[in-house]
């Protein structure tokens, strides 16, 4: 089709993009699509772990972060969500997950005897009730490794066999024997040396715990190792029959019967020694209240951790405003270094300032008592009364200066009119402070002192570093103290420092803790609008 000059001279011609425009553009996109690529192999490799460890919610939640950051991020569409997408990730991995698995184990018998699930708890009761064979011939035995799999060799009246967790013993005709009967070499495997066997703790942990099945017919046993070098037959006690869902004693035909609790129970009462986790409803927010061993200690507990989250709040506040009102007047000299020294105790490490009041509080050589009561003996970590008065008291030292700091920019932001027209009216300055000044201060500092309250509420640090939450209750079986506060007793329950873990009973105090601070903040911050209202 031909064109008239007319057409041609008025057709806009192309703008002529410069290289360096086009470089930028090519360059961002490039850098784009490797940080894309580096979050793809990283999620990709989630989903496969997951996928191998059947944790499919797991699986499910990291399967749609994925398709949403590359639909985020390779669209033009979605330019706001380049923006809220990773704070929103991160709202979910670190916050609602976590307060959502929380609330799941709350509801199970999660931990000590009960850690893992059914079929993991069936091989582990087994594995712990093997018994060496009594009529198994002692083989000749060396370790094989192939990367990170290891497997056996035995010799077995002239002929090498080699086997491996999941495969079990096979002839390998190609195998090689010293003169002394020593295997040394076998076919695609690597021999591992003596020496290196002796000397690697983590291998021969490794070693000892593996076991490799002596046929494909599991009532023939398995090969295991004591020393590694050489081996045996090993077979369990207990028969596993899951269609009846019993554990049987071949020994003493006693018959272990599952239950809804997670245990292997016989009729006498008597239970295998692993559980696994099942659901138990509300039950460890029913037995907190209600199981006397642990509801009475637990109710003085909750009293002192609230008592010490006011009175750490209310003391902290008052003197930081007493000494801000004191070192704000341009009357007192040097009011700048004063300051400057009060702040110290805030500028320390909490963890360190407790360590060091820890040691200065001690009976025997702290220097509270040397210096203050004549080297007196007293316990002020070991009575109940003197423990808390401690707690607080340096509690009280680590959050003065905080307030202080916060009084004196609330004072400063104070507007001059009202204090020149109160003057003028003829306010005292009690009529001053209690009318005009706590209000500014306390518009300011309101949001301030709930975050306290809650920071307070938990506040494992000073408690478990200073005293551990001691001295310890004499009536009770749970690990509690007259100084724990809630979060310090779900730390004891949970059994991290150990002994006994309860993980499903400290859920359920944790979720408690949670709905307590957030119903008192909420509530607290709604309060807070009236205060607005008077310094509007």
């Amino acid at each position: 089709m031909l064109t008239s000059p007319k057409d041609t001279a008025t057709r806009p011609t192309p703008r002529a993009v410069p290289a360096r425009e086009w470089n930028g553009r090519g360059g961002g996109f490039l850098v784009k699509l490797a940080l894309l690529a580096i979050v793809n192999a990283f999620g990709v490799a989630v989903v496969l772990a997951a996928w191998r460890v059947e944790s499919y919610g797991i699986l499910a939640a990291s399967v749609a972060i994925l398709v949403a950051v590359d639909w985020v991020y390779l669209s033009r569409r979605t330019v706001p969500l380049k923006y809220l997408l990773p704070g929103l990730i991160f709202l979910a991995v670190f916050q609602l997950f976590v307060l959502g698995y929380t609330g799941y184990v709350a509801l199970t018998n999660y931990g000590t005897g009960h850690a893992v699930t059914k079929a993991q708890a069936v091989d582990a009761v087994l594995i712990q009730n093997e018994r060496r064979v009594e009529d198994s011939a002692s083989y000749p035995l060396v370790v094989l490794r192939d990367g990170a799999e290891l497997g056996f060799a035995i010799l077995d009246t002239g002929t090498v066999r080699i086997g491996t967790p999941d495969q079990p013993l096979y002839d390998d005709p190609g195998a090689v024997v010293d003169g002394e009967g020593r295997i040394t070499s076998v076919t695609g495997w690597e021999v591992v040396p003596r020496a290196e066997l002796l000397t690697d703790s983590a291998l021969q942990q490794r070693v000892f715990d593996l076991r490799v099945p002596a046929s494909a017919n599991a009532e023939d046993g398995s090969i295991r190792t004591r020393e590694g070098s050489t081996g045996a037959v090993y077979r369990s006690v207990l028969e596993w029959d899951p269609a009846s869902d019993t554990m049987t004693d071949v020994d003493t035909g006693v018959v272990y019967t599952a239950t809804d609790r997670g245990n292997f129970v016989a009729q006498d009462g008597s239970a295998l020694a692993v559980g696994w986790r099942v659901n138990v409803g509300l039950e460890n927010f029913v037995r907190a209240v209600t199981d006397t061993d642990l509801a009475k200690p637990l109710l003085r507990v909750t009293g002192w951790t609230f008592a010490f989250a006011i009175i750490s709040v209310v003391s902290a506040f008052l003197v930081g405003l007493g000494l801000a009102l004191v070192y704000n007047d341009e009357r007192v000299r040097g009011r700048k270094i004063i300051r400057t020294l009060f702040i110290l105790p805030y500028a320390f490490p909490a963890f360190l300032s407790a360590l060091l009041w820890r040691g200065m509080l001690n009976p025997e050589y702290g220097i509270i008592n040397d210096w203050f009561f004549g080297n007196a003996y007293i316990s002020w970590l070991g009575d109940p009364f003197l423990a808390k008065l401690s707690i607080l008291w340096v509690n009280l030292w680590l959050s003065y200066p905080y307030w202080m700091l916060v009084c004196i920019g609330a004072l400063q932001s104070m507007p001059a009119e009202r204090i020149e027209a109160a003057k003028i009216d003829g306010a005292g300055r009690w009529r001053m402070f209690r009318s005009i000044t706590m209000p500014q201060v306390l518009v300011s500092t309101a949001p301030l002192l709930i975050a306290s309250f809650a920071f307070n509420f938990n506040n494992f640090v000073i408690i478990y570093v200073l005293n551990n939450g001691g001295p310890r209750f004499a009536d009770t079986s749970f690990p509690l103290g007259h100084t724990d506060i809630l979060i310090s007793a779900v730390y004891n329950i949970s059994g991290v420092a150990g002994g006994v873990a309860d993980y499903g009973l400290a859920s359920a105090l944790a979720v408690i803790i949670f709905i307590v601070v957030g119903g008192i903040s909420a509530f607290a911050f709604r309060q807070t609008r009236k205060l607005e209202e008077i310094g509007s």
